[in-house]
């Protein structure tokens, strides 16, 4: 079975271009995170924790870079009977004419005035996002200081296309009246964080239901959340 190497697309203006790593990475990271907010609510033994938003995927990975010993196709040619001790002799190249491919995923395309997106792709995981972050590191000379070897250290951060996401988890609409049903340990700052993002809204509800004491709520009761 061939070896699938992992791929970079790069999405510019002019269209996508793919390349292949040299050598696939020997492992990479995933990082998911969400945001919330601490508000101070009158009557409460504590802050209340709201939900303010989720946070971009962040992926990073290594990439070694090698045109010491191996052609800059990365594959290593052999002699007709296919023993690796009888390998072809290589004339070392510059590594950096590999390494500058990667670093030019950091750069300001003309015309989209920004980085393009890339996507990194290798076997089930298919990563789309900005690269935020490029580290090279050159850790092999030849005599004449021309670096053959090279390590690159990168890190692509997700980013979320606003219209994708409503259609795939619309939000509910805060411009029309709504009535809930109060459960057991509810207050008006959790419908007003659930209804309208924001728990200071919870004075609203507490108006428009006639409520003085946002604590004065009984389990079964109907709350109407109106129409901002």
């Amino acid at each position: 079975m061939a070896l699938e190497k992992a791929k970079l697309t790069v999405e510019r203006e002019s269209g996508s271009e793919t390349f292949s790593v040299q050598f696939n990475p020997s492992e990479y990271n995933i990082s998911e995170n969400v945001n919330y907010a601490e508000k101070n609510i009158p009557g409460t033994a504590g802050p209340i924790t709201q939900f303010v938003s989720g946070a971009s995927a962040t992926l990073n990975l290594s990439l070694i870079f090698d045109t010491f010993d191996t052609p800059e196709n990365g594959v290593r040619e052999s002699r007709q009977n296919g023993d690796l001790a009888s390998q072809k002799a290589h004339t070392p190249t510059d590594v950096s004419k590999l390494t500058r491919r990667v670093a030019e995923l950091v750069a300001i395309d003309g015309s989209l005035h920004r980085p393009p997106m890339v996507t990194f792709a290798w076997g089930s995981l298919s990563f789309q996002g900005v690269v935020t972050d490029i580290k090279q590191t050159y850790t092999m000379f030849m005599p004449s200081g021309m670096p053959v070897r090279a390590r690159v250290e990168l890190t692509l951060k997700s980013v979320t296309d606003l219209t994708a996401a409503k259609r795939k988890r619309p939000f509910e609409s805060p411009d029309r009246t709504k009535y809930r049903t109060v459960h057991q340990g509810e207050h008006l700052w959790n419908f007003a964080v659930q209804e309208y993002g924001d728990a200071e809204l919870w004075r609203v509800i507490a108006k428009e239901n006639g409520l003085m004491n946002p604590l004065d709520l009984e389990p079964g009761q109907i709350i109407k959340l109106p129409a901002l």
